[in-house]
């Protein structure tokens, strides 16, 4: 569905902006505000017949950990259980690519049971939430099984580490990985031809931590999983019926009051749609980046958060700030906090995710004239969802916007719900091109409430 063009353009920031109307909202405290009594959630994104066309799968407990193979690693108990290096079992040189060096590392792997998906697959998106101090870093890899019973190569999902420093790898995703019948595009797995049948099965995933030799650190990996999906072609989706009206206080800040800034980041703010939406999210839920973290930027910027953000989700293979899982492991940084990217079925599973106090950041991509109000088109573009208007339309703070206050938008249900949820579209050129199919990042509490952990399992993530 994917292919490298689209998956860049779609994860690039909107190309122009437009005015809008509001005002800014204050940053609430870490718990949600209170929400409307919740009726029974929706059911898993399915097709019109019931077939289910997404499975998410995550290892968090302690139970998890222990169920994987470990060569190396172990699990840690505790409120919020780990994975973390226990002895190493080896030494390995890994030439940066980015940074010119090579650095011998120490190394431990944990691979987990193979997940027998429920949905045959033709995509299939990892994430993670992990602690790595500097020094420190992992390797997210995937091996899957197609429906022929052969299998794929060890794809790598990502070298991540939250740091930039002189002694840290630099955060990458990895071209250039095939076996001719599958291909990974930055960060998301792809069958190459979902016309010919062709599905993966089932998959398993492989974590190898990395250490500088004897300096007893180690990442803490709380939470590794994997979104797999089989979402048909289409240009148009159903309309879904209206059943909340509520309204998150969701900070607001505009990626283009950063143009210019930081240019080696993706060329600067004009393109932080990702980022921004990240950290507009992760300061609802009451976390900030602290002074001392913010010190590097200039300090005649407005929103220096923000441009911290884009800096600490920047993948230096891509050459971008909008790798999906690179964003949701940037949020799970914060204290306490957990994230996942996935994929939802309708406006429907988002309503249930608002309601529990939950706001979603959702990718999609369109013409000017398919979303009315935004006053722009994009190639692809992040924004968030805060809500919904008693007509049912959708609330969202759209970073693509001149200043803080003109953020929060409102647009119009269905239009929303095509752009977003749809896999192919007509670009400005008359062509056919990719959408995301309802690609979306969810943050939320490592501790969730009682309504928050109904509805995130109502969506697969819990």
């Amino acid at each position: 569905m994917t292919s490298p063009t689209s998956r860049r353009t779609v994860l690039a920031a909107a190309l122009a902006v437009a005015a809008g109307a509001g005002t800014v909202s204050a940053v609430p405290a870490a718990a949600a505000p209170s929400a409307p009594t919740e009726p029974d959630a929706p059911a898993a994104p399915a097709d019109r017949a019931g077939k289910p066309l997404v499975d998410n799968a995550f290892w968090t407990s302690y139970a998890d950990w222990r169920a994987g193979t470990a060569k190396g690693t172990r699990a840690v108990p505790g409120l919020r259980p780990s994975l973390v290096i226990g002895t190493p079992v080896g030494r390995t040189d890994y030439a940066d690519p980015h940074t010119g060096r090579t650095t011998t590392w120490e190394y431990a792997t944990w691979t987990s049971p193979t997940h027998r998906s429920k949905v045959p697959a033709t995509e299939v998106i990892a994430s993670w939430n992990a602690r790595t101090p500097a020094g420190t870093w992992l390797q997210i890899e995937l091996r899957g099984r197609y429906g022929d019973g052969t299998d794929t190569p060890w794809y790598v999902m990502g070298r991540w580490t939250a740091g930039d420093g002189d002694g840290d790898i630099r955060r990458t995703s990895l071209d250039d990985q095939t076996d001719g019948r599958s291909t990974v595009w930055t960060d998301t797995f792809s069958v190459d031809d979902a016309a010919s049948g062709l599905r993966l099965d089932s998959y398993r995933l492989r974590l190898t931590l990395y250490r500088k030799p004897g300096s007893g650190l180690t990442p803490a990996v709380h939470r590794v999983g994997a979104m797999a999906s089989d979402v048909p072609d289409r240009f148009t989706v159903p309309a879904s019926t209206p059943g909340l009206a509520h309204e998150l206080t969701v900070p607001r800040y505009s990626q283009n009051i950063h143009t210019g800034q930081y240019p080696e980041y993706d060329n600067g703010g004009e393109a932080w749609c990702s980022p921004t939406s990240s950290q507009m999210i992760i300061e609802y839920w009451g976390r900030a980046p602290s002074a001392e973290d913010l010190a590097w930027v200039n300090p005649d910027f407005a929103d220096p958060q923000v441009c911290h953000a884009a800096r600490f989700t920047y993948d230096y293979q891509y050459e971008g700030c909008g790798n999906w899982p690179f964003n949701a492991a940037y949020a799970a940084t914060y204290r306490d906090m957990s994230s996942a990217v996935t994929r939802l079925g309708s406006l429907a599973e988002v309503e249930t995710l608002i309601r529990a106090g939950i706001p979603v950041i959702t990718s999609q991509s369109f013409l000017k004239e398919e979303l009315t109000g935004a006053g722009y088109g994009t190639a692809g573009h992040l924004m968030t969802v805060i809500g919904f208007t008693a007509d049912g339309d959708v609330v969202a703070n759209d970073p693509a916007s001149p200043d803080n206050p003109a953020v929060r938008r409102v647009y119009r249900r269905h239009e929303w719900e095509t752009i977003w949820l749809r896999t192919k579209r007509y670009n400005a050129a008359g062509n056919v091109a990719s959408g995301t199919g309802g690609v979306c990042y969810v943050y939320w509490p490592a501790t969730p409430t009682p309504a928050q952990r109904k509805a995130l399992r109502s969506v697969g993530l819990l």
